[in-house]
């Protein structure tokens, strides 16, 4: 079974102004609500993929009905912990002339809501898979994902992490399986603007030394690149196609090249998978669909 874990799900409400006035009355033009969070973004393309996968998190208050209800829709199971304290974020993300994004805080997540959420990983068994992705909430130190991996060393789990930063070189020492920095990340980790390649590959392969068994570096219209735990370095490009939302897409990768390797084993298919969903869901208004996926993957 794969397992997500979002910390801070939320609605996120998407609208659209034409020429928006600050200080004036504006109307939108055309809205939508997705569940968002990066973990539930994975659980969601693993869905349309046809990969079961339980959605891990906190949740609170009756944005957090919203977001158990809604993520049923999406064809994955939820496991979220009903914290008492505050609501579920609700963002706001407006798209104009130019982009803005009002973000909630989320709810307030104690210690004892920790354990519990602990609790349901010691029920993870030797095969299964965990995804660790995004933020910490302001409320929770951010040893937490260390907390969690080191909890789960030696259980034979294969544990992905797509953070930024400190969060990331913080668990190598715990071997995961895949971490999926992007290209600016990945320079800002070493204080560097990475400008070819073959510095990506060389700073990659660092991160490879220092634990992480797979490197998977998105690099949005270059495609991405991989630093394999065989030893090999496998590049791809990005499909053709008109971006519409960058929300998600990283995630979209991490759940296929996921999807891929467990379906075959093989690194290189994993890589041509993940950068299908990737690019999936960049040319989708939400997460891409089984049948975009499928046909950019024709295209590589």
């Amino acid at each position: 079974m794969i397992y997500t874990v979002t910390f801070n799900p939320a609605l996120d409400y998407v609208i659209a102004v034409n020429q928006f006035t600050l200080g004036m009355v504006n109307r939108t033009v055309r809205e939508n609500i997705f569940y968002g969070g990066k973990g539930i973004n994975v659980s969601a393309m693993l869905a349309n993929l046809g990969h079961e996968s339980t959605a891990l998190g906190f949740v609170a208050g009756f944005t957090g009905d919203e977001i158990e209800r809604g993520v049923r829709t999406l064809g994955f199971h939820s496991d979220f912990i009903k914290v008492e304290k505050g609501i579920s974020r609700i963002n706001v993300k407006l798209k104009s002339d130019q982009e803005s994004e009002i973000n909630g805080i989320g709810p307030e997540i104690t210690e004892k809501d920790l354990e519990k959420l602990f609790h349901r990983l010691s029920g993870l068994k030797p095969g299964d898979v965990l995804v660790l992705s995004g933020s910490i909430p302001a409320m929770i130190q951010n040893d937490i994902y260390e907390r969690i991996m080191e909890r789960l060393d030696k259980k034979e789990i294969r544990i992905a992490v797509d953070a930024e930063k400190e969060l990331l070189l913080n668990v190598l020492q715990y071997h995961p399986f895949l971490i999926k920095p992007n290209k600016h990340e990945l320079g800002q980790m070493f204080g560097v603007k990475l400008d070819g390649e073959e510095e990506i590959v060389a700073y990659a392969v660092t991160l490879q030394k220092r634990g992480a068994l797979n490197v998977l570096v998105s690099m949005a219209g270059d495609g991405a690149i991989l630093i394999a735990e065989d030893g090999r370095v496998y590049k791809q490009k990005a499909a053709k196609g008109i971006v519409k939302n960058s929300v998600g897409s990283g995630d979209s990768m991490v759940a296929g090249f996921l999807a891929g390797y467990l379906e075959k084993g093989d690194y290189g298919y994993a890589l041509k998978l993940g950068a299908a969903c990737g690019c999936a869901t960049a040319f989708s208004e939400g997460i891409g669909t089984r049948e975009e996926v499928l046909r950019l993957f024709k295209t590589f």
